[in-house]
């Protein structure tokens, strides 16, 4: 594809997803600019239309997107630290659940072969699934699709159960947090991009978007620098952010879409459920929120919850560093499973 192509292709992608956000946000969905440029992709995306997003606008906005989520991070998460490790391991027990359950579900009632339906059985990590994926002969358009279709209802339910739960209370595409002096915004703004670059040499995953909520955390809790993000940047964000969801599908995934969609939906109900039994048993132990746990225990879309967490005001480094426990536990074991399947021919 040629460059004046591809910047169409682009240009068209973002006119999408403004499109969408725009009309989701008139309707007063929660978090509508996140949602309807989502949705708005994703249909172009199995319509055939080259929605992929240059590397370089996908870093500049989890810059920002983290940025944003650590303005939400307040000292009160300090209290709570000593929770975590116990949440962890809840976490972690209701992972393994949800991969030997949608598994079974999936070589029983599909009849799949075992490799298609471990790797489509992982929750979350789906970039990292899917290259490990494609070393073996598991069936990469199932995989795919499973996956997709995880991430875009996760995404989908999510929301609204959260604005119920949190009767509609501080939720905002915006900022949060106070205008600041010329001086303070550029101490957050070098800081995070300092830590943004800290964090993509970590290889941690989502680095980028943890440097930058880490720095910005830091500065909103100490009141270094407690300025808000502003609003037009803010909202390009959750826009850019919904485009990159939506382009996991793609053109070739339509007719396999329709034909995947009794796996691809009860996988997503079986990862829900019991994502869903091991938050209420943090909540009953540990006492946690129950918005925060559920962003915080969903099956997937480190970015995106996180993202979310700070719409709704739900401490996102508490979500953010339970997306990361269980990319590294499933990144660990990816490769030991990989190298005991059948290498692709």
């Amino acid at each position: 594809m040629t460059r004046s192509r591809r910047a169409l292709a682009l240009a068209s992608t973002l006119a999408l997803a403004a499109g969408g956000g725009a009309v989701f946000a008139a309707l007063g969905l929660p978090v509508g600019w996140l949602l309807g440029s989502a949705l708005a992709v994703s249909v172009a995306s199995l319509l055939g239309h080259d929605t992929r997003l240059p590397n370089w606008l996908r870093d500049a906005v989890f810059i920002v997107l983290g940025t944003q989520a650590g303005a939400g991070v307040t000292p009160a998460v300090v209290g709570q630290l000593a929770l975590w490790p116990l949440s962890f391991a809840i976490q972690m027990a209701g992972v393994v659940a949800v991969i030997a359950v949608t598994y079974t579900f999936l070589r029983k009632g599909f009849g799949w072969d075992k490799e298609t339906a471990l790797f489509a059985a992982l929750p979350g990590a789906m970039s990292f699934v899917i290259a490990a994926a494609s070393q073996t002969r598991a069936d990469m358009t199932r995989i795919t699709v499973v996956q997709s279709v995880r991430l875009l209802l996760l995404i989908g339910a999510l929301t609204p159960t959260l604005a119920w739960l949190e009767g509609g209370e501080g939720i905002r595409a915006a900022d949060r947090g106070d205008a600041g002096s010329p001086a303070e915004y550029a101490i957050l703004v070098v800081a995070c991009l300092a830590g943004a670059f800290l964090g993509h040499v970590s290889r941690l995953p989502g680095g980028i978007l943890l440097g930058a909520l880490a720095a910005s955390a830091v500065l909103h809790v100490t009141e270094i620098a407690p300025v808000a993000m502003p609003s037009a940047i803010s909202v390009a964000g959750l826009l850019v952010l919904g485009a990159l969801i939506g382009s996991r599908l793609k053109g070739e995934n339509r007719r396999a879409l329709v034909e995947l969609l009794p796996a691809s939906l009860g996988a997503f109900v079986i990862g829900l459920a019991i994502s869903a039994a091991a938050g209420l048993a943090a909540f009953w132990w540990l006492g946690i929120g129950f918005g925060k746990i559920a962003l915080a225990y969903a099956p997937g879309a480190l970015e995106a919850l996180t993202v979310l967490a700070y719409q709704f005001d739900l401490d996102p480094a508490y979500v953010a560093a339970h997306h990361v426990v269980r990319f590294v536990c499933i990144a660990l074991l990816v490769p030991i499973l990989a190298r005991r399947l059948p290498k692709a021919g």
